[in-house]
């Protein structure tokens, strides 16, 4: 594995987007054991889009208008149901779950990760380009190569991620107690979530 490659792979990582967003509010909202649940979301949303560019299907989104733009509006749409959802103060961010629902909690927030990224195309595009670019052409079996790539970026993904979870969650447990800031972060969430949702669904392939 070339340095180039981990290189390129943690600025991706790093570079902000939905499931940075969504993590690092969570973290803020609702503490530092809800931010892992929705890293481990974040995560595991990238699984498909990796299967998808290793065993070609991407390709099927690339070449295909009306599979991508079908997967793109419905990723636009959750986006603006989580704006609409977190600008009402529910949801997955919602800071009213009791001590009782921890668990059904924490499969709600890992639940949103998992889709805010499925419901990407771009992610399963972007990985079909990605990806090939550092498997060895001359190499008899290719897949192995492809799989161990993607492994690195997810585990790449977790561990960043978790930062950022973690991180927000250590800031937020100073300014819980603040309803002014914590209305203010809620609704920069939401804006975030509906310019995401928007850039979604105008954008081309």
């Amino acid at each position: 594995m070339s340095v180039e490659y981990l290189l390129a792979a943690f600025i991706v990582v790093l570079m902000p987007g939905t499931g940075v967003v969504y993590t690092v509010a969570t973290g803020l909202t609702r503490g530092p054991a809800m931010s892992v649940a929705a890293t481990f979301g974040c995560t595991l949303g990238i699984l498909p889009s990796i299967a998808a560019a290793v065993l070609g299907l991407s390709a099927l989104l690339h070449t295909s208008a009306v599979a991508f733009n079908a997967l793109k509006y419905a990723g636009a749409a959750y986006l603006l149901y989580l704006a609409w959802k977190t600008w009402r103060e529910s949801g997955p961010l919602n800071m009213s779950a009791g001590g009782g629902a921890k668990r059904s909690g924490a499969v709600r927030v890992a639940v949103t990760g998992f889709l805010i990224n499925v419901l990407n195309p771009k992610l399963s595009v972007f990985f079909l380009a990605f990806l090939p670019q550092f498997v060895d052409p001359t190499a008899s079996a290719p897949m192995p190569q492809m799989l161990t790539l993607s492994a690195v970026f997810m585990a790449m993904t977790f561990v960043v991620f978790l930062g950022y979870g973690l991180g927000a969650a250590r800031i937020g447990a100073k300014i819980l107690a603040s309803a002014r800031i914590m209305s203010w972060i809620r609704r920069t969430v939401a804006v975030a979530f509906a310019g995401f949702g928007l850039r979604l669904a105008l954008s081309e392939r």
